[in-house]
């Protein structure tokens, strides 16, 4: 609206000069007078950089913001019809890309559910849209927001909700290797004071373990590694901290493979002549 009327009203000189911002300030406050209740891209933006602000002072407070921002996007997203996070960051340009604030979204969203447990409520229902409306994630974005989403559903003590829901995800790919993690990390809660059940934990990952062709499988080795260490039995620990290691250890090079050139063919080096009578005579004469 801005552009708009800069564009129609003043010079392309006075389009540059710093007082053309009043125009778009001017916009803005009709805007937040006219129809406070309407989202808008510039107070979305500023909701979001508010809550960035106070993450390391008020968790709360911080997603409290964001969640109003939240809103404010499904608003615009209802308003114009879109469908992906692509079209998303296109027609909406903010400081931070959709793609990205959604998963810090997600992830302050599980910190601040440790004091608030309506925040992992609201972690699931955030996921749940995400996945629903956004018709582009990508896999590693899915696959984070369903790991969030069950991961919430036990710690509110709904332990059967997330046992469900891994069993079902990995019924349809067993080789997602973070998602053998994930379930199984629900049974091993961090903090001292926490109870875990290391033999559910253990099992879990030996299945994905086991899964031929199961992605980060170091990641699950040093999983079982972990679990081993907890349990007293440094052995075993100590055995699958080498399959990871040996996992992760870059294979070494091919060795260079040269066509064999016929002795009656043009030699290679492009002299001209046959190979037998150039560099074949040359390394037999040597």
């Amino acid at each position: 609206m801005a552009s708009q009327l800069t564009g129609h009203y003043l010079t392309e000189a006075q389009t540059r000069a710093p007082e053309s911002d009043w125009v778009w300030l001017a916009v803005l406050a009709l805007w937040q007078r006219w129809w406070p209740a309407k989202p808008c891209l510039e107070t979305l933006d500023d909701k979001i950089q508010d809550g960035y602000a106070a993450l390391g002072k008020d968790l709360a407070a911080a997603t409290d913001r964001w969640l109003d921002a939240w809103s404010d996007v499904l608003g615009l997203c209802d308003a114009v019809g879109v469908t992906t996070i692509a079209v998303f960051d296109g027609r909406f340009p903010l400081t931070q890309s959709l793609y990205n604030w959604s998963q810090d979204l997600e992830m302050e969203l599980g910190n601040a559910g440790r004091d608030n447990p309506a925040k992992l409520q609201t972690r699931i229902t955030v996921g749940e849209q995400v996945m629903r409306r956004f018709t582009d994630c990508d896999q590693l974005m899915v696959e984070n927001w369903r790991r969030a989403i069950a991961e919430a559903w036990f710690c509110l003590g709904e332990t059967s909700n997330a046992d469900e829901l891994y069993r079902g995800w990995l019924d349809a790919d067993p080789a997602w290797g973070f998602g053998w993690i994930g379930w199984a990390s629900c049974y091993m809660p961090p903090g001292k004071d926490t109870p875990k059940d290391y033999q559910r934990a253990e099992d879990l990952l030996r299945q994905g373990y086991a899964v031929s062709g199961v992605r980060d499988r170091d990641a699950v080795a040093d999983w079982l590694r972990l679990v081993y260490g907890e349990t007293g039995r440094p052995s075993q620990a100590r055995d699958f901290a080498a399959q990871a290691a040996a996992i992760r250890a870059p294979a070494p090079p091919s060795p260079a493979r040269t066509a064999k050139v016929g002795r009656n063919e043009p030699c290679p080096c492009g002299s001209g002549s046959k190979y037998k009578k150039c560099c074949l005579f040359n390394q037999a004469g040597a």
